[in-house]
């Protein structure tokens, strides 16, 4: 059961969030400076990628806590990067002002808490499970 929350955990950052900011509110923005795109192209692709290590340890090589530890990672950092965004200016609104919320709570900002909740659930579990074997996934 571990194994596919944590893989369900994994489409935020490593589907989803590529396939939408693909689009004219991020990659192809005009009113972006291609050095931001750039970092943007860097990021998805960096997160896709550890999304792909993680589902490969967790199925192929059968871990959990070393793809629970870098999805944690990934999802706590978009958090922080939220937290801190007035620090620095960022928003969750697009260039033309619009934000997808429900409630006024941005859809991005409630999936990525819930998704980072799972994950660590996932990650403290494999501290408190027995070990059957140094890549065995943790029961």
């Amino acid at each position: 059961m571990r194994r596919i929350i944590l893989t369900l955990a994994l489409i935020p950052f490593g589907v989803l969030t590529p396939v939408l900011e693909l689009g004219v509110t991020h990659v192809v923005n005009p009113d972006w400076p291609g050095h931001a795109r750039l970092h943007e192209v860097w990021q998805l692709l960096t997160n896709s990628s550890l999304a792909m290590l993680c589902l490969w340890l967790i199925w192929c090589s059968r871990q959990l806590r070393l793809p629970a530890l870098i999805a944690f990672i990934i999802s706590l950092g978009f958090l922080a990067a939220y937290s801190l965004s007035p620090l620095y200016g960022g928003t969750m609104r697009h260039s033309d002002g619009s934000e997808i919320a429900v409630g006024g709570i941005n859809i991005a900002v409630a999936m990525m808490l819930v998704t980072t909740i799972a994950i660590g659930a996932v990650l403290a579990s494999t501290f408190r499970a027995p070990r059957d074997g140094p890549n065995s996934v943790r029961r």
